[in-house]
């Protein structure tokens, strides 16, 4: 919608511009009556033909300032979609890193013996269950278990 009034205001201050020029380029110095659409203005001196110039002028660059502010906004809109939807990617590839580290990391940790402060292999927290190897806490239980202290 405002691109079609922006496109209306420059179309009608640009026709106004051109009928106005064409229609009194005469030779001579500008006299009493001005010549727009086949119809004289009468009255009119130099300094108020310049003024309605000047009004003229301005309304077709708010018809312009409309017309190229609806494709800017566009583009901006196409744009800040496009780096959302690339910020979308990157953060899920790197909740899949941080997934697959994390179980690395996990893995790592159960494989390991514990080992006391003297250096010797400590005593596991969690009793063996009949030869089969106890299960160790993972690390997100051990963190979330000093968490809770």
């Amino acid at each position: 919608m405002i691109v079609i009034l922006g496109f209306l205001l420059l179309l009608v201050a640009g026709g106004v511009a051109v009928a106005g020029v064409a229609a009194n380029s005469g030779g001579g110095a500008a006299t009493d009556s001005f010549v727009l659409f086949g119809q004289s203005v009468t009255g009119m001196s130099v300094g108020r033909i310049f003024l309605v110039g000047l009004v003229v002028g301005a309304v077709g660059m708010l018809g312009l300032s409309m017309l190229l502010g609806s494709f800017n906004r566009r583009t901006a809109s196409r744009r800040s979609r496009r780096d959302l939807t690339a910020s979308r990617r990157e953060s899920a590839g790197l909740r899949d890193d941080r997934a697959r580290l994390s179980r690395q990391l996990d893995d790592q940790s159960s494989s390991r013996v514990p080992v006391d402060a003297a250096g010797g292999p400590a005593s596991d927290p969690i009793p063996d269950d009949g030869g089969r190897p106890a299960r160790r806490p993972s690390l997100r239980e051990r963190i979330g278990g000093a968490a809770h202290r």
